[in-house]
């Protein structure tokens, strides 16, 4: 019966995950562009309500449906070879991809409280993290090493 659903719940998680990496790979983008623009009174507050939406609406709930189905999928008897290595590099991966949206939801935070002392280089270099973190899981989830 949990296998017939299974395919439904991967689909569900896999678009999950594609719209919380999306969000992750714009958001701190976003902080870029906000600390290198001009003029702060002006362009700021359409920066802090695109900052604020993608974090609310995209990004927070593609992060609780990718884990709730994600814990689904790994609760699923025999979907994980538990003893290899793959399923706890991976969930390496998903938890330091999660401390990297909490990390960005505190930036944004930070922002609409005028509070800011990171450059757009800072926010440039933190931009790659969720690239590295997606290697890691993919090759962890295709390789199953």
């Amino acid at each position: 019966m949990v296998w017939d659903f299974y395919p439904w719940i991967k689909a569900v998680h896999v678009m999950a995950v594609i719209a919380w990496m999306a969000g992750l790979f714009y958001l701190p983008r976003l902080f870029v562009y906000h600390v290198e623009q001009g003029d702060v009174a002006q362009i700021g507050p359409v920066f802090q309500t695109m900052e604020e939406k993608l974090l609310r609406v995209i990004m927070n709930p593609a992060m609780i449906v990718a884990w709730v189905t994600g814990v689904m999928m790994a609760s699923t008897p025999g979907a994980i070879a538990w003893g290899a290595v793959y399923p706890w590099t991976k969930l390496a991966g998903i938890i330091a991809m999660t401390w990297f949206h909490i990390w960005c939801a505190r930036r944004r935070r930070i922002f609409a409280e005028g509070a800011n002392t990171l450059s757009g280089r800072d926010y440039r270099m933190m931009n790659e993290v969720p690239t590295v973190l997606m290697v890691v899981i993919v090759v962890s989830v295709i390789v199953k090493f």
